[in-house]
């Protein structure tokens, strides 16, 4: 096993990782913006009011993303697993 197949690894798993979290963290911050915005404007000051917003919307998109984000994780795990016997041969 070489230099190039590690990092080349290492590229493909920060990179799924990117991928598997990029909608909940969006959605997340939209709704923390969208909080923080209507707080600004209410002069609402309240620090736990962004909390069960953000648990609902990241719910519903773990939901709706979810099966995705499993075929994809399962989709990576095979190949990983199918590069196993030529790392050592």
């Amino acid at each position: 096993m070489d230099t190039a197949t590690v990092v080349d690894m290492g590229r493909q798993a920060l990179w799924m990782t990117m991928l598997i979290s990029a909608p909940l963290l969006l959605v997340g911050l939209l709704v923390g913006l969208i909080v923080g915005i209507f707080q600004a404007a209410t002069s609402i000051n309240e620090q736990t009011l962004s909390f069960i917003p953000k648990l609902l919307a990241i719910g519903l998109t773990a939901a709706v993303f979810g099966g995705w984000m499993i075929n994809s994780l399962v989709d990576y795990t095979k190949i990983l697993y199918g590069r196993i016997p030529g790392l050592f041969g």
